[in-house]
């Protein structure tokens, strides 16, 4: 077996370890829960991307380590909210190995930080953050040829998905 599949092999594996991270994130009802659990599977994307060497995507995971620790613990102000915002986009066009397609995790990084930051107290359109982001993680991950990544994104979308529709309809049974 040559280097490039077992690349792939390694990187679909460590991808296991942050969807099932990822799903979990996607059933808790609060904040700090929500960006813990994604803290674990942002190690998990952060070895895969190195091992299938989509760069961009490997800065974007660090940085969102950082960001989701910041927030899950209310540490976050203007200034570092701004930084953890315009920190991982230039550091992420600077690490672009991938073209085009390896705009998509800083695009999806930017969409779910600037949500973060807005939507603080709101589980549910946190949760609908996280949703965007999957979907362009997904169409990233398949052009990575990291199977596992694209397919449970998808998984993990709608896992999310389900969670924000159970919880839209016990507010409304309330």
């Amino acid at each position: 077996m040559n280097s490039m599949n077992t690349d792939i092999i390694i990187g679909n594996i460590c991808t296991i370890g942050a969807m099932l991270s990822d799903s979990y994130s996607g059933t808790r009802n609060n904040k700090k829960s929500i960006l813990l659990a994604q803290c674990v599977s942002q190690l998990f994307y952060t070895l895969s991307s190195i091992v299938l060497k989509g760069y961009s995507a490997t800065v974007q995971n660090i940085v969102a380590i950082f960001r989701n620790i910041f927030a899950a613990y209310d540490k976050q102000n203007k200034p570092l909210e701004i930084l953890l915002v315009i920190l991982p986009v230039v550091l992420g066009f600077v690490f672009n190995n991938r073209g085009l397609m390896g705009v998509l995790p800083i695009v999806a990084n930017l969409e779910y930080s600037v949500c973060m930051f807005v939507l603080k107290d709101d589980p549910n359109k946190l949760k609908i953050a996280f949703l965007v982001n999957t979907l362009m993680y997904s169409v990233f991950n398949l052009y990575l040829l990291n199977i596992v990544g694209g397919v449970f994104n998808i998984v993990v979308a709608v896992t999310t998905l389900i969670s924000i529709i159970k919880s839209r309809k016990n507010k409304n049974v309330k």
